[in-house]
């Protein structure tokens, strides 16, 4: 029997976006985990039934019900309130490793957020190209739930 292997060759990925985040790096924080879990949603506004473990070796999956879903990562570093990296096959369905790490600072009243994906494995072009949206529509709403949290905390005026 003969089979035809496509000519794959292992390819790397490199995506590093920065975003300044107008609430407190507390907030912000908080405001990660909840797009890496209960509070994420797709591109189209559907939920996307993330859940995170925030702790050394949590998963990360995407939970489909009845004991469906996908496997996204692990949780390798958290440092509340700076540092959460994941691990794993993330998105990618062929053979791939993946590397995500969101990175907080604070900067007064403000946060700068630093998010870095590195990815090696059997990548297609254009799935390349494609996830810079998905990371773009996180950050997003990372942000936007930052500024609702702002506007949920009570004022300290005398």
């Amino acid at each position: 029997m003969k089979t035809d292997t496509p000519n794959e060759t292992v390819q790397t990925l490199t995506i590093r976006k920065e975003i300044e985040i107008h609430a407190p790096l507390a907030l912000t924080f908080a405001s990660v985990l909840d797009e890496l879990g209960p509070g994420s949603q797709m591109p189209d506004g559907s939920p996307s039934n993330f859940k995170i473990e925030p702790w050394p070796g949590g998963r990360w999956y995407r939970d489909l019900g009845e004991k469906g879903g996908h496997f996204w990562g692990t949780v390798q570093v958290i440092k509340p309130p700076t540092l959460i990296e994941l691990c794993g096959p993330m998105f990618m369905s062929y053979p791939a490793t993946n590397f995500v790490q969101y990175r907080l600072e604070a900067a007064g009243d403000r946060t700068r957020l630093t998010l870095t994906h590195r990815a090696l494995g059997l990548i297609p072009p254009d799935h390349s190209q494609s996830v810079h949206g998905g990371w773009d529509h996180g950050l997003r709403r990372i942000q936007e739930a930052a500024k609702a949290r702002v506007g949920l905390r009570p004022s300290v005026h005398s």
